[in-house]
């Protein structure tokens, strides 16, 4: 396991029961996996991924995820150019899907979230599980939002109310839940 992901991960403070479960597993596959960042590590590989808050207007950005088709927060896969940083992967990730210019918000730790979650099988890739590594981030012009057709199939400022209906699923709730208590919107 690189020196940095296991500072990385032994840094998390779980907020719930899932969380630390998905910790758990985090840390158990960084243990055992011989290339933790490589897109076509089987049967999991870490990702990098964000919330993207406008303090200014209380609002969160997520993207309209093509292949899933579902709201989420930005995120994706290490390339070489982020040298086995998750938090550079995650930042770029957010500024590929968002265009915005980003930061991680002040005060905020690193990771802000975990999570380990299902990616169904496709034409070339095998079920599999994507290992998550969260920021979180914040962006002070808001209004340079546009989104990349070939990185999603769209993005937008959501309330966090709005974001929390909109999402199906427990991981992004605590993410949300937890970005609002730490930047007090």
């Amino acid at each position: 396991m690189s020196a940095a992901l296991q500072a990385a991960l032994g840094a998390v403070a779980p907020l719930d029961a899932e969380e630390r479960a998905a910790l758990e597993v985090l840390k158990g596959f960084a243990a055992r996996l011989e290339r933790p960042f490589a897109r076509d590590q089987w049967p999991a590989h870490f990702t990098g991924s964000a919330l993207v808050v406008s303090p200014a207007t209380a609002q969160v950005c997520l993207v309209h995820h093509a292949k899933l088709g579902r709201w989420l927060q930005p995120g994706g896969h290490a390339e070489s150019g982020d040298g086995g940083d998750l938090q550079a992967t995650a930042l770029r990730e957010a500024r590929e899907e968002t265009g915005l210019e980003v930061r991680l918000a002040p005060g905020a730790p690193w990771p802000f979230d975990v999570d380990a979650h299902h990616i169904p099988a496709r034409k070339t890739e095998p079920e599999h599980q994507h290992l998550d590594v969260r920021a979180l981030l914040v962006t002070a012009a808001p209004q340079a939002l546009r989104y990349d057709p070939g990185e999603s199939l769209g993005a937008k400022w959501l309330s966090f109310d709005e974001a929390l209906a909109l999402s199906d699923e427990h991981s992004l709730s605590r993410l949300l839940r937890k970005a609002r208590a730490q930047l007090r919107l």
